[in-house]
């Protein structure tokens, strides 16, 4: 008989399911109404903090009002030169600017300077009142429709800005919907009945319903950037119906009396079944699930308060579903009692077998466990070398499709300026000072390509210039230039010259790539340190918790590996919806690592606790190996086709980052699932014998007592 904290819980969820069914019912209900009701506004201004692009934007913020707000750029094309067009570009610009949240568009026939040498490109900066994130949609949409009408007869027009990229960069989509088909799908594959597939899929949806929910709630406190509702949505749709899966498999074993090695006569009525289920692989979920939530709050080490902000998120939604698993779902059970196989499907319905195909398999691996470590370990590796070789940026619109506004905006500015007028630099000084000297010092460092004339704010306290490298954001020589610039700057202001800030967005988004390179090291460390306490407490080995670590590493590793080959280097990028060659986004890997690292230890828990179940009833390491992973390779392998599945299904949307997120996330988890778990683990833990389950006496006294399952049965000896 189980006892204790989640077995009183099961037992009570069990016998009080109309209670637990109502209160789950009228509270999403309550959450879900109020929080997308009253949801925050996202915030997608990564700038802050200490970098030298965040002062200069608070001194253009004091002393430049007016440029507070975004800029788009109308960009011009003319075969025949632009005097031939002025007509038909003049109309543009008037209904530019009396277009709403446009303060001020400046037209390039009265700036010299916003005219190519041959006279046949051009462009007009479009000033607005806010920033990109706040502008309406549908005022850009509207502008972004009237410039286009306005091309014709050999004129080209276009729109471009961070504000047009985020009217053509749809949200949402049909990627959750897919996603959760093909959980649907896998589940069905999986326990071949239609009852048993809607207990995940029910307990998911309510865990990430009210999970979202109070992320639109917690953005009033903590402002999120936009794309915390997509990443939120993909871990929770992966983890709730992993986390269901696993409880609703074992609470099927213990039903059907083959809980521990098949051959057990005893068949648990439901009750005993929900309470075995939650006992066991409940507990492995509370603890698979505290895992991702501290590895995500482990971004709070890089102190920048939008990806505290999405940590927090994610956590959220992932504590939803982890209590849905161990509240709604015993009680779901509850209604379904002994129906729970109902409803089976032709060809997939439950079978057995005398020996499943991964006993055999982890039996080939122990027989030759040094030369898989040494193939699959070489395979990882070499996997991963891309990863060296990895930069940061943000997306832009030299990445975006070809067919959009942005792009096309790109391509002119970049054929009749160069490259670098999409990637602007901001410079900015205090004034008094002889500003010349910096205009000239900048004008001169090679990789400029033009420096505007300098301005003075109102108040004289500040003046300002632009300028503009050869080069655009994504190429490795622009972040070179910048912080060329800044040392020759700096330079000049210890020989008594005025302080200078090289800022504007590109600098914020070379600023925010530095912080992660130089950061990254500390999340690693604290995310590996914390998941190894936690780790300890549950299986109580030193070697597998390290073991466990180290083989997340390299996972990992590997998949930042092939983020790089297909994003950075274009190996079938296009195939995989990616328009160009480009840097990976920066908060990407950042993310990717927290909660690949997470998940990992999803499935080591799952598979090491079973491994450990059958050690405690007196079964060899091997044996004990054997064991767990012919018990858990089924339902881990469905697990991973849920999130490969649902992380993959992004690259269907229009998200550049969100794609690269899905993409490296899904190849993770595969070889996770595949070449971690079924190859390295039984091979690593063959190879370590007995020292698999070595803990030094005082450290055992230290680390609290995890639930234990069930009591030890009477077992011969054990023989290593």
């Amino acid at each position: 008989m189980y006892d204790g904290p989640l077995a009183r819980l099961a037992r009570f969820c069990y016998r009080r399911r109309r209670l637990v069914l109502l209160a789950w019912i009228v509270g999403a209900a309550a959450v879900l109404t109020v929080g997308f009701t009253f949801a925050a506004a996202a915030d997608n201004d990564f700038s802050g903090g200490k970098a030298e692009s965040s002062q200069a934007q608070d001194l253009i913020k004091k002393h430049f009002p007016t440029q507070e707000g975004d800029t788009l750029t109308l960009a011009i094309r003319a075969d025949g030169g632009i005097d031939a067009v002025r007509p038909q570009v003049e109309k543009v610009l008037g209904e530019l600017a009396h277009a709403p949240h446009v303060t001020s568009v400046s037209s390039p026939y009265q700036a010299p300077g916003q005219v190519s040498p041959d006279r046949r490109t051009a462009f007009a900066p479009v000033q607005l009142d806010k920033g990109s994130d706040d502008v309406p949609t549908q005022a850009v949409t509207a502008m972004i429709s009237d410039v286009r009408k306005g091309s014709g007869d050999g004129l080209t027009l276009a729109l471009g800005g961070s504000a047009v990229v985020t009217a053509e960069t749809p949200g949402g989509g049909p990627t959750e919907g897919i996603g959760l088909l093909a959980a649907v799908i896998v589940l069905l594959i999986a326990f071949g009945s239609l009852l048993a597939m809607g207990l995940p899929i029910v307990t998911a949806i309510f865990g990430i319903g009210t999970g979202l929910a109070g992320i639109e709630l917690l953005g009033h406190l903590l402002p999120a950037p936009g794309f915390s509702p997509i990443v939120a949505g993909l871990i929770g749709l992966g983890v709730g119906v992993d986390y269901a899966l696993f409880i609703v498999t074992r609470y099927r074993e213990a039903l059907h009396g083959d809980d521990h090695d098949g051959t057990s006569a005893h068949a648990a009525d439901p009750e005993e079944a929900t309470v075995i289920a939650i006992a066991t692989a409940g507990r492995s979920v509370l603890f698979a699930g505290t895992t991702v939530v501290v590895a995500l709050l482990g971004l709070f080490v890089m102190g920048q308060r939008l990806l505290n902000a999405v940590a927090v998120a994610a956590s959220l939604t992932v504590l939803m579903t982890m209590i849905t698993a161990v509240t709604l779902l015993p009680a779901l059970l509850g209604f379904t009692g002994r129906n729970i196989d109902r409803f089976g499907l032709p060809f997939l319905a439950r079978r057995r077998r005398r020996r499943p195909l991964s006993e055999r398999w982890a039996g080939v691996i122990q027989r030759r466990p040094v030369l898989a470590v040494v193939v699959s370990a070489a395979a990882l590796l070499v996997i991963a070398v891309p990863a060296l070789s990895m930069r940061l940026s943000f997306t832009d619109s030299s990445t975006q499709p070809h067919d959009t506004s942005a792009y096309a905006s790109h391509r002119i500015l970049a054929d009749g300026f160069g490259a670098g007028y999409d990637a602007p630099l901001i410079v900015v000084t205090r004034l008094p000072g002889d500003v010349r000297p910096v205009a000239d010092t900048v004008r001169n460092t090679p990789g400029v390509a033009s420096v505007t004339p300098v301005r003075t704010s109102q108040d004289g306290a500040t003046a300002m210039f632009i300028a503009y490298p050869r080069t655009g954001l994504q190429d490795a020589a622009t972040p070179k230039l910048v912080h060329t610039l800044r040392a020759a700057t700096a330079a000049r202001h210890d020989a008594g010259g005025p302080r200078v800030y090289i800022g504007g967005p590109s600098a914020a988004t070379i600023d925010f790539a530095d912080a992660v390179i130089s950061r990254l090291p500390w999340l690693i460390a604290v995310v590996v340190g914390l998941s190894l306490i936690l780790l300890l407490v549950l299986v109580r080995s030193v070697a597998i918790a390290l073991k466990a670590a180290l083989m997340n590493l390299v996972s990992i590793g590997a998949a930042y590996g092939v983020l790089t080959a297909v994003v950075q280097w274009g190996w079938l990028g296009r195939q995989l919806g990616f328009p160009t060659g480009m840097p990976v986004t920066s908060w990407v890997p950042l993310f990717m690592f927290p909660i690949l690292f997470g998940l990992s230890m999803d499935y080591e828990v799952f598979l090491i606790s079973r491994v450990r179940e059958e050690y405690d009833r007196g079964a060899a390491t091997r044996e004990a190996v054997t064991r767990g992973l012919a018990r858990t390779a089924r339902v881990i392998t469905a697990a991973a086709a849920i999130m490969v599945c649902v992380f993959l299904a992004v690259l269907l949307g229009a998200d550049i980052a969100v794609k690269q997120m899905g993409l490296g996330l899904g190849v993770a988890v595969f070889i996770d699932a595949t070449v971690v778990r079924m190859v390295l683990v039984p091979a690593i833990m063959e190879l370590l014998g007995k020292a698999n389950w070595w803990l030094p006496a005082p450290l055992a006294r230290l680390l609290p007592n995890a639930e234990p399952p069930a009591p030890a049965r009477t077992a011969p000896a054990r023989v290593e």
